[in-house]
């Protein structure tokens, strides 16, 4: 028996969406993503439920709405949700936990080299030349400073802290750029200064007029 009009023409392509329904089905799904998407990225992923055209024009109108966000991306538009901003980590905070990674990354460095060296001297024989008290003591102080640093880590890795959107992320690296050239450009505004000063000073005198004024290079 011949399959009744291969099932009603597989359910009327899954029964046509009304633009409402269409809606609500691209907002769910860049919900349940948590990423950009263009809008044939989104048609392509839904099986083509919702046309790339209908697409299209649905993200605009709830951009448009502000139910979502939008930003340009190459020659393309990409969607995403609205990020709550309660869940997103602030630019202070982001500095804060760059710099507490570097001085964490440094102590481990400098650690490290501690460790190397008195393994060194353990295995060539300057333990000897080493009160015992003072190799308790630096044993003591690693320790300390490992369980401190294990702990840090273990708040910046805990998950606690929430990803930061894509559009956060690049205004911070901007902001980043601009205060690497601002330095960059008060390097050299130093380097001229010291060098008309150096004209006008006596060479004796270049190394004190240099701490009175503060300049380092």
């Amino acid at each position: 028996m011949a399959p009744i009009k291969k099932d009603a023409e597989d359910a009327k392509k899954e029964a046509k969406l009304t633009p409402e329904q269409s809606a609500a089905l691209i907002l769910d799904y860049l919900r349940k993503q948590n990423r950009p998407y263009s809008a044939t990225d989104i048609s392509t992923n839904l099986k083509n439920r919702v046309t790339k055209t209908a697409t299209a024009k649905l993200l605009k109108d709830m951009h448009e709405r502000k139910e979502i966000e939008g930003r340009a991306a190459g020659k393309q538009i990409v969607y995403h949700t609205i990020q709550d901003e309660a869940d997103e980590a602030s630019l202070e905070s982001l500095q804060q936990i760059d710099a507490e990674t570097t001085r964490l990354r440094d102590e481990t460095i400098a650690l490290k080299t501690e460790e190397k060296e008195l393994q060194k001297a353990l295995r060539g024989g300057g333990a000897s030349q080493v009160p015992l008290s003072e190799l308790t003591a630096s044993i003591a102080a690693l320790e300390h400073n490992k369980a401190e640093m294990v702990a840090r880590l273990s708040d910046l890795t805990s998950g606690d802290l929430k990803p930061v959107s894509v559009e956060k992320r690049e205004r911070i690296f901007a902001e980043h750029r601009m205060w690497q050239r601002a330095a960059a450009a008060r390097k050299r505004i130093r380097g001229e200064l010291w060098g008309v000063i150096k004209g006008v000073v006596e060479k004796e005198k270049w190394e004190e007029t240099r701490e009175e004024l503060g300049l380092e290079f």
